[in-house]
C-alpha cells in the first residue's frame, strides 16, 4: 500500500468510526499530504509503515520555519492521530511521534464583540435587497443561537421548532442538539423565509436548506465569512472577526448576564465543560461581581 491507500483507509475510519465532519477529515489529511510533499521534495521514498522519528523531526523542523506554534502543534497532533490509527490497524507497532513534544501554547481567545458592535453590524445590513433580509437573519441566528458556521449553513427548515421555542442543530460528529431560540431571532428568520426565500427558484437538493444563495443553493462557509467582513469594513470595525466571533460573543454575553456555564456548554454543543471555559473568558471585573453578588459572607 502507498501513502494514498493508507490515507483513504484513514479517511473512512475518521468518518465511520469517529463520526467526524468532512471539514475536520480534510484538515487531518492536509497535514499528512504536507508530510508527503516534504518526503517527495527531499527524495525520500519511505512508506508510512517504515517512517521513523528522525525523519518526522526533520519535517517538523522545516514546518516550524513556515507556521506559528499553534499550527505546528496542530500538525503534530494530526500526525500522531494518523500513526495511532496505523497501530490500531496493526500496520505498525509504534508511534514515531510519541516522543516528539508539541510547542507550549498560551490560551488564545478570539475578539469578542460588544453588544453595541453587534447592533452596528446588524444595523449596517442593506435591507433594500433580498440578500439583506437573508443576511440580517444569518447574523441574528449566529449571535442569537451561538452556532458554528458549519451548523448555520447546514440548518434546515425542518430543523425549526418555533412553536416549542427551539431549533435542532447538527454539530460536530453529526451530534444533534436542541438550542433555544429567542423571539427576535425567530421573527427575522420568518421574515426571510416567508417573504424572500419563498419567491426563489430553489435547487431540488436544497429544498429544505434554510439559507440560500441567489441561485437557490446552499450557502458556503466562505460566503458567510465574506458577508461579515464586508459589514465590518462598512462600520469601520477595528477588530479581526469571523462567524465564530458571534458564537464567542453569544457565550460571553450570556455568562456576563448571569447564565451558568453548564447551560452555555449545552447550547454550544461542547462535550467537555473545559472547552466552554476556554471559549468563555471571564474578566476580573466580572469575577469580582460574582463574589459580591453571590458569596454567602459578602455582607460580613
Amino acid at each position: 500500500m502507498n501513502w494514498n491507500s493508507y490515507i483513504k483507509s484513514y479517511q473512512s475510519y475518521l468518518k465511520i468510526e469517529r463520526g467526524l465532519s468532512q471539514n475536520t477529515i480534510n484538515s487531518y489529511c492536509y497535514d499528512i499530504e504536507r508530510l508527503i510533499l516534504f518526503l517527495e521534495t527531499n527524495a525520500m521514498e519511505i512508506s508510512p509503515v517504515k517512517i521513523q522519528e528522525e525523519t518526522l523531526q526533520q519535517f517538523i523542523y522545516e514546518v516550524s520555519k513556515e507556521v506559528n506554534a499553534r499550527s505546528q502543534a496542530r500538525i503534530i497532533s494530526g500526525l500522531k492521530s494518523f500513526f495511532s490509527y496505523l497501530i490500531f490497524e496493526d500496520y505498525r507497532t509504534d508511534n514515531p511521534l510519541e516522543l516528539i513534544e508539541s510547542p507550549r501554547l498560551g490560551r488564545k481567545l478570539p475578539d469578542v464583540l460588544s453588544i453595541e458592535e453587534i447592533d452596528q453590524l446588524i444595523g449596517a445590513v442593506d435591507l433594500t435587497s433580498n440578500e439583506g433580509e437573508r443576511n440580517r437573519a444569518i447574523l441574528e441566528t449566529l449571535y442569537g443561537c451561538g452556532l458554528r458556521v458549519s451548523e448555520l449553513v447546514a440548518l434546515k427548515i425542518s430543523d425549526l421548532y418555533f412553536e416549542e421555542g427551539f431549533i435542532k442543530v447538527t454539530g460536530k460528529g453529526n451530534k444533534e442538539r436542541f438550542v433555544p431560540i429567542a423571539e427576535a431571532t425567530e421573527k427575522y428568520i420568518t421574515i426571510y423565509k416567508d417573504q424572500i426565500r419563498c419567491h426563489q427558484t430553489i435547487h431540488k437538493a436544497d429544498s429544505d436548506t434554510l439559507f440560500l444563495n441567489r441561485r437557490g443553493k446552499k450557502l458556503t462557509r466562505a460566503m458567510i465569512f465574506t458577508i461579515i467582513k464586508r459589514l465590518a469594513v462598512e462600520i469601520n470595525l477595528q477588530k479581526k472577526i469571523s462567524p465564530h466571533t458571534f458564537r464567542h460573543s453569544f457565550a460571553t454575553h450570556l455568562l456576563e448576564n448571569g447564565a451558568d456555564l453548564r447551560s452555555i456548554q449545552m447550547m454550544l454543543g461542547h462535550e467537555s465543560i473545559t472547552t466552554t471555559e476556554i471559549y468563555v473568558h471571564l474578566d476580573r471585573k466580572h469575577l469580582a461581581q460574582v463574589i459580591n453578588d453571590f458569596h454567602p459572607r459578602k455582607d460580613f
